[in-house]
């Protein structure tokens, strides 16, 4: 019997889920054919109508005609990312140019630009809602950015720049995992890991097992990786590992992405140009609460000049420790975190290590559920009926306080070969209600925390309690969306206003009251000291001038690449070099580049947009503020932060939005006064 493609058929289970279960790499290039071509044939059906425009009979049509590929495309490119194979790696390879063509051919059709044109043109007449108006802008926009108006050769040009920058960012995050997996540092000789935690020991040797081999392996994997290079004495090995990582796809070999970036960002300001954007930033700018790269490059200059003091006392500070404890070298990036580490230690007593047993998984997961239900009156259900990707992942039916379905929710952990570093939430499935369907949302948190070992469970670090409270306030944005359409629902909003709902939480790993509500030691049952926590707190502003200056660099970095005028670009290290300068702290490291691993803005989607997290910074602390003025569990402001905020998605201009929850427009102040730096 034929093999029956899962994506080619409705998704029949339980909250019409992803079929996970009956996936196989083969499904997905014939599924996007066919379903490309389906999308493609509504897509015409609606251009050329004769009946006369209506946002009904366009606009919503026009909604319609993707959900289905948006959503086999979310299963594929999140898969990609979260479980990926060498055939899913070369699957991406033929089914993005399929879908940036696909996607270029819509913008680029003149009866379908016509009809959406004449809509937009009587936009101020007609009895639209303010979301209606904001996707037909939308959509109106998407046509004219993306070459509706170019002349014929302009359009041709422009949809092969489309289809090549696709295929050129999705090789560059190959290589970067390529080059990230095929590193690993194999200790035989325990004393190599002195001064590293029992966790990360134990973590090593089980990774050194799993690949069948003696005594423990350190991998560039962040939960692997961080705790060498904080805690490990043997300073030739940090020195080691900090190479191999700092020089990822800066060797010359196979896996060099020094060309990729030149290609990218020199197609990049093609693209611009011929849309007659003086550089790539103006054209992403455009559409971003910033507006300009003056705007960006001043906001960046301001927290810069804010905080560059603060970083150099700050060094000078654990140059002098290190010279107590007997170091006599010139302090190196890989000395940094070491000596820092130890510094914190001293100033505030206490470390990761000490924190480590009050942060099992298990425990932080139900704080951050308590807290979700605390501000916004949601619960969650555990349930094992769901499909999945990896028998890692867990699955949670989400509900309202009235117990209505809100939302599924798919947590997935822990590290492991086929998965990209880092952490990030999306969704398999958005929230929309339309045309008789009203859908909740699949989302999905992924993250790389340590995986429990045989004598201990998942231990979190403090940094990784925030990187979860981070990723679940995007969860949050999604889950709780109320949107008409699912372009605009959840977290489609502005990128440098997608990021006020996660870092907000993040706020509430330094609240005593929600540390109170879990954090107990994962033997004895202990709650946490209020001592510790006082310590915590104390601690929360430690290098914060460093950390705020080691952020501005990479947004100094990635507006240097998308603000260039001239195509050809010289020596990759040497560019950047020249354009994190101002915030340089340490000896040049030959080898190293940031920009042949910088994922963000090379393969992800923060293009002339990396100053956002600094921005949304801002924001949170801004906004936070009437947390704390009216008390953290406030639910009347957790009710106006998810009326105004997170049910409302791009519905409306996000200072709108901003400014209808906070009452005014934020200032960098709050942030400042936060991080100890003034305000």
């Amino acid at each position: 019997m034929k093999d029956i493609n899962p994506l080619l058929i409705e998704f029949n289970g339980v909250y019409k889920t992803s079929p996970f279960d009956k996936l196989k790499s083969e499904h997905f290039i014939p599924a996007f054919n066919i379903v490309i071509k389906e999308s493609w044939n509504k897509i015409i059906e609606i251009a050329d109508s004769e009946a006369e425009p209506t946002f009904v009979n366009t606009v919503e049509e026009l909604e319609k005609a993707t959900i289905k590929l948006g959503r086999i495309s979310s299963i594929f490119f999140n898969l990609n990312s979260a479980e990926t194979n060498k055939e899913m790696q070369s699957a991406a390879q033929t089914i993005s140019p399929l879908l940036t063509e696909f996607n270029s051919n819509i913008l680029l059709n003149e009866n379908l630009y016509s009809r959406v044109k004449r809509l937009y043109s009587n936009i101020d007449i007609e009895d639209y809602s303010t979301e209606q108006k904001n996707l037909l802008k939308d959509y109106y926009t998407s046509f004219v950015r993306n070459g509706a108006d170019l002349n014929s050769d302009q359009r041709e040009r422009f949809v092969k720049i489309k289809k090549e920058l696709s295929a050129k960012t999705l090789k560059f995050q190959e290589n970067v995992l390529e080059e990230t997996n095929s590193f690993i540092q194999h200790i035989t000789n325990e004393n190599d890991l002195a001064g590293l935690p029992n966790y990360a020991k134990s973590a090593a040797r089980q990774d050194a097992e799993s690949r069948d081999l003696d005594g423990w392996v350190i991998t560039l994997d962040y939960p692997s990786y961080v705790p060498f290079m904080k805690y490990a004495d043997n300073r030739s090995l940090r020195e080691k590992l900090f190479r191999a990582y700092t020089s990822r796809s800066n060797k010359g070999n196979e896996f060099d992405n020094n060309n990729l970036i030149k290609e990218i960002v020199a197609l990049r300001l093609e693209l611009a140009n011929i849309l007659g954007y003086k550089t790539y930033a103006d054209y992403v700018l455009e559409q971003r609460m910033a507006l300009t790269p003056d705007k960006v490059n001043g906001f960046i200059s301001e927290l810069h000049n804010a905080s560059i003091e603060f970083a150099l006392k700050e060094k000078t500070e654990v140059v002098e420790f290190a010279r107590k404890t007997g170091f006599v070298d010139e302090l190196q990036r890989w000395d940094f975190s070491y000596y820092s580490e130890k510094l914190k230690t001293d100033k505030f007593g206490f470390n990761d290590e000490m924190i480590k047993p009050y942060f099992k998984l298990e425990n932080v997961t139900k704080g951050i559920f308590d807290l979700s239900e605390r501000l916004y009156g949601i619960s969650f259900k555990r349930v094992d009926n769901i499909p999945l990707y990896h028998e890692d992942v867990e699955v949670y039916e989400v509900y309202r306080s009235d117990g209505s379905f809100l939302s599924l929710l798919y947590m997935d952990f822990f590290p492991r070969k086929g998965k990209q570093g880092g952490a990030w939430m999306t969704d398999y499935c958005p929230q929309y209600n339309f045309g008789g369907e009203a859908v909740r949302p699949h989302i999905s948190i992924v993250c790389n925390f340590s995986k429990p070992t045989s004598d201990a469970p998942s231990l979190l670090t403090f940094d990784e309690v925030t990187t979860y409270l981070h990723e679940f306030g995007h969860a949050l944005h999604g889950m709780m969306s109320e949107c008409k359409y699912p372009s605009l629902s959840g977290t489609s909003v502005y990128r440098d206003f997608v990021e006020l709902p996660s870092q907000i939480m993040e706020n509430f790993a330094v609240e005593k009251q929600w540390l109170d509500m879990f954090a107990e030691h994962y033997i004895t049952g202990e709650k946490i000291p209020s001592d510790l926590i006082k310590k915590i707190i104390d601690a929360s502003n430690f290098q914060a001038g460093y950390l705020q200056e080691r952020q501005l660099s990479f947004g100094m970095n990635d507006m240097a690449w998308h603000t260039i005028t001239d195509r050809e670009v010289g020596n990759v290290v040497d560019f950047e070099s020249k354009a994190m300068a101002a915030t340089e702290l340490f000896p040049k490291v030959e080898g190293s580049a940031m920009s042949t691993a910088f994922s963000h803005i090379f393969a992800g989607g923060y293009a002339a947009g990396y100053y956002g997290y600094k921005w949304a910074e801002v924001l949170d602390a801004d906004a936070f503020s009437v947390f704390k003025e009216q008390g953290i569990f406030s639910k009347e402001v957790a009710g106006s932060f998810c009326k105004n905020i997170l049910q409302r998605g791009g519905t409306d201009h996000p200072m709108k939005l901003y400014k209808k929850f906070r009452g005014k427009e934020p200032s960098i102040n709050a942030l400042l006064k936060r991080s100890g730096l003034g305000g």
